[in-house]
């Protein structure tokens, strides 16, 4: 994997195999009249992407010695969620994107109508992988998971964060650098929060290591949405499988439109920095925590 430790992309290959795996039990194929949804669903959700968010749970939760099996259910809803997202993000109506994960669009590949449902069935059933007894034996860490989960991606977290996205581009004045923050933060930061921070929830962890897992996703949320407005600045279209350079054709609000490249990858470089701090309470079990936010920016998709 292009940018990152050998260590670090032996982790992330088998992480995305056992979140596939397990995407694919809780996301079973279906017969009869709703097939088309659960074959659209499994679509969105399976057979790409980095699973970063999922990753985060995983290695979130190996912290505090909770079992592979609760965690990947945790880390494949995460990833149900995100894929949520960008199917609906996706849409003419928002992006209008033909092309992610190197494939066509949800509704490209069936219809809107079906994206839409797709995309409504997989929040669904995120919230339903959480609330189930298989999770976790504790029902108050159930329902602090689907809470937590709930603001990070609501409207005050990614869905808001959408929101400010719509109006930057209607906008007569650009935004402020304070604005973009904002804006990204609840589009993308706050589910890579709650992703680095669902591991302590399940282990149920003393509040001090839990606050400084929401640190670091709060630092590596915002430094990881600086590299992928960077590399849809310079990346080619096989590099990230997904249509490059439609920021700047959009007007999108980013930091590196606002800074300018070489001043938003420093700053990024700043934010890596913080992310690694929130982990000096940590031991060596937390080394592929620190990989990931050095691979934040290293990346090249």
């Amino acid at each position: 994997m292009s940018g990152a430790s050998p260590s670090l992309a032996q982790a992330l290959a088998e992480a995305q195999a056992e979140i596939e795996v397990a995407l694919d039990t809780l996301l079973p194929p279906a017969e009869g009249d709703e097939a088309p949804l659960f074959a659209a669903m499994r679509y969105a959700a399976m057979g790409g992407g980095k699973r970063m968010r999922g990753f985060l749970v995983l290695e979130g939760a190996r912290q505090f010695a909770v079992s592979r099996a609760s965690a990947l259910r945790v880390a494949a809803a995460v990833e149900m969620l995100h894929a949520y997202s960008l199917v609906h993000d996706d849409l003419p109506a928002m992006d209008d994107d033909d092309l992610r994960r190197g494939k066509p669009t949800v509704h490209k590949a069936w219809d809107e109508a079906t994206a839409i449902l797709a995309g409504d069935a997989l929040q669904a059933q995120a919230f339903a992988v959480l609330a189930a007894e298989d999770t976790h034996s504790d029902g108050a860490v159930r329902a602090e998971l689907c809470l937590r989960l709930a603001l990070a991606s609501g409207a005050r977290g990614m869905v808001g964060g959408q929101m400010l996205d719509i109006l930057a581009e209607e906008a007569e004045a650009p935004l402020s650098e304070v604005q973009v923050g904002r804006l990204q933060l609840l589009k993308t930061g706050k589910l890579i929060e709650f992703s680095a921070e669902a591991g302590a929830i399940l282990g149920r962890a003393p509040h001090p290591q839990r606050l400084a897992l929401i640190g670091y996703g709060h630092d590596l949320g915002a430094a990881f949405q600086i590299a992928d407005d960077l590399l849809d600045a310079t990346a080619t279209v096989e590099q990230i499988g997904k249509r490059a350079g439609k920021d700047a054709e959009a007007g999108k609000a980013t930091l590196v439109g606002l800074l300018g490249a070489e001043r938003a990858r420093a700053q990024a470089e700043r934010l890596v920095a913080q992310a690694r701090v929130h982990l000096d309470s940590f031991d060596g079990s937390a080394d592929l925590l620190r990989e990931m936010a050095d691979f934040t920016i290293a990346r090249r998709a």
